[in-house]
């Protein structure tokens, strides 16, 4: 483990369990989580950050994947085919991570973050209804090719590169281009978002990039927070996701934005 405080380490537990929980909403915990880690190992390389955040991810998502899976409506096929583009795309981009800087990550995260800002606002009704509901009707085959390649290869690579954003990125794409609604694409993102992770922490394990100490104990808390908040998203429905996705969206571009205007 790094020598850091207490303090830090509490820090970066609760920043943990915070992201954790959002992640289960509606995706994007790593936006959270990631700047954390920054701001609190910052001596410490860009890629270590990085590999450490996949570390603490997976296990929170995994958690949250298996509330979802027991509790809502997921495709469980569909799900799979594009984690396993995901899969291979995420290897990929964590091989190309270890040349990213910690300068380089602030400002790529506020342009993803102002996108997606755009989007949902221009988008007043996303995901409040859906054509596809998750109960087993088709899906054109079109579509599903499209969410394959870009939602699984896309996302997937961005996902090992970066990270941050990646489950609110798969909710949106998802919702976009299979017509779900948000809690659906919300259970749906986390099973690809599991293979997303496994396949970037397996390339930066093999590169030696992982803080394992330190993400096990993160880990146990992005648990807890990813189980409480899958188990919110289910009761509380669309309306509450869509609150909390303009929420989380707004809160970071400001904070980013105040941290880039001051660097």
């Amino acid at each position: 483990m790094p020598d850091i405080t207490l303090t830090t380490l509490i820090l970066l537990c609760l920043a943990a369990a915070a992201a954790g929980w959002i992640d289960a909403v509606v995706g994007g915990g790593g936006l959270l989580l990631l700047p954390a880690l920054l701001l609190g190992l910052p001596h410490v390389p860009a890629a270590h950050v990085l590999g450490t955040n996949k570390a603490v991810a997976i296990v929170g998502t995994s958690g949250a994947a298996v509330t979802f899976l027991r509790k809502a409506p997921v495709r469980v096929g569909l799900a799979v085919r594009i984690g396993l583009m995901a899969l291979a795309g995420s290897m990929t981009g964590a091989f190309f991570a270890a040349g990213i800087s910690s300068e380089v990550l602030r400002p790529v995260i506020m342009l993803v973050l102002l996108g997606v800002a755009a989007f949902v606002m221009l988008r007043p009704s996303f995901g409040t209804a859906a054509a596809g509901d998750g109960t087993g009707r088709p899906v054109a085959r079109a579509r599903i090719i499209m969410a394959i390649v870009l939602v699984g290869g896309g996302i997937g690579f961005y996902d090992g590169l970066f990270g941050p954003g990646t489950g609110t990125f798969l909710v949106l794409a998802l919702t976009a281009v299979l017509h779900l609604d948000l809690v659906t694409a919300s259970a749906t993102a986390k099973i690809v978002n599991v293979c997303t992770n496994a396949g970037a922490l397996a390339m930066f394990a093999y590169q030696g990039t992982v803080l394992w100490q330190l993400a096990a104990v993160m880990a146990v808390f992005n648990l807890a927070g990813g189980m409480i908040g899958a188990r919110m998203a289910l009761s509380r429905g669309s309306g509450f996701v869509r609150a909390v996705l303009l929420t989380v969206v707004f809160s970071l571009v400001a904070k980013l934005g105040f941290d880039q205007w001051n660097a």
